[in-house]
């Protein structure tokens, strides 16, 4: 393998481990139609191996290599795995990530009853037993997780972008920003980094005129930014932003997820949304939205 440039990493490697059916082999698909080469299930004493005390990073290994590791691997034990980890951390020519999936309790229920899986720990127990286990037994993999996903209320095509935005071979250089819009009535994202209350902005379902539209309609967006507080916020909103954006990516976070609430997730929230995405554009730094609960807000 070709030396990498002073100051740079000549390999990537991210680890995909979590909770059986919060989307681990979901992932490495994902990370395979990327080009990543991916290996699912490695003992722990073979991947061990490439954490060796060598200076560099042996042919063998490609440039861009994903491996998915759980509590059914060979000799896992979470203490083993996050060893290993910081060694691989610690060398000089790799850039690694561990990503942990996680699920809500009553999801992963969900979803084994309705594919009549057995859980990898289950046995001859209740699944509810299997999960509640396993959970147990990746705690500190999930403490140690540079990146944790939680998929309870991730789409697939949402899980894809993610994914895509992080870890694309293509431009690993680029920030991705994820803009998320909620109801609070419907509880906060999961995996948002920053959550913003925007429910003392004026209020357009008092509006019977307005009640039916959203916070993407211009009448909409006049009724609230002609609320007294909105300008002041918003530029407050937006500085504090700017100034965090580049100290996330200092400290080598590549994706930030900003979540803004209101009640019903339809009018306040979606605006705030949208504005931002307008305003925190530039060329260095992707940006998606997702109106979570646009089409169920009242």
């Amino acid at each position: 393998m070709t030396a990498a440039p002073d100051g740079q990493k000549s390999t990537r490697i991210v680890l995909v481990s979590g909770l059986s059916g919060a989307g681990k082999s979901s992932v490495l698909r994902i990370l395979e139609d990327l080009g990543w080469e991916v290996i699912d299930n490695l003992p722990l004493n073979l991947f061990a191996a490439v954490a060796s005390e060598e200076t560099g990073v042996p042919d063998t290994v490609p440039a861009a290599l994903a491996i998915g590791i759980d509590c059914r691997t060979r000799n896992f034990t979470a203490e083993r795995l996050t060893s290993v980890v910081d060694r691989l951390a610690n060398r000089a020519d790799l850039d690694v990530s561990l990503i942990f999936l996680d699920c809500d309790r009553e999801i992963l229920l969900s979803r084994y009853r309705s594919t009549r899986r057995r859980h990898p720990l289950a046995d001859d127990r209740p699944v509810a037993d299997g999960i509640d286990h396993e959970r147990h037994l990746l705690s500190l993999v999930r403490e140690r997780a540079d990146n944790v996903i939680d998929s309870t209320d991730l789409a697939l095509p949402d899980l894809r972008q993610r994914i895509e935005s992080q870890f694309a071979l293509r431009d690993g250089s680029g920030f991705h920003l994820s803009l998320t819009s909620f109801s609070y009535r419907r509880g906060l994202p999961r995996d948002a980094d920053l959550v913003f209350d925007v429910r003392f902005l004026r209020n357009p379902y008092y509006v019977e005129a307005l009640r039916g539209g959203s916070g993407r309609d211009r009448a909409v967006a006049a009724h609230i930014a002609a609320d007294p507080g909105w300008q002041d916020f918003a530029d407050k909103l937006e500085a504090l932003l700017a100034t965090l954006m580049p100290r996330y990516r200092q400290e080598g976070k590549r994706y930030v997820t900003i979540a803004i609430g209101c009640t019903g997730g339809r009018h306040r929230s979606v605006f705030v949304t949208e504005y931002l995405a307008a305003k925190l554009g530039d060329a260095d730094r992707r940006i998606t939205i997702r109106h979570r609960d646009l089409d169920v807000g009242a």
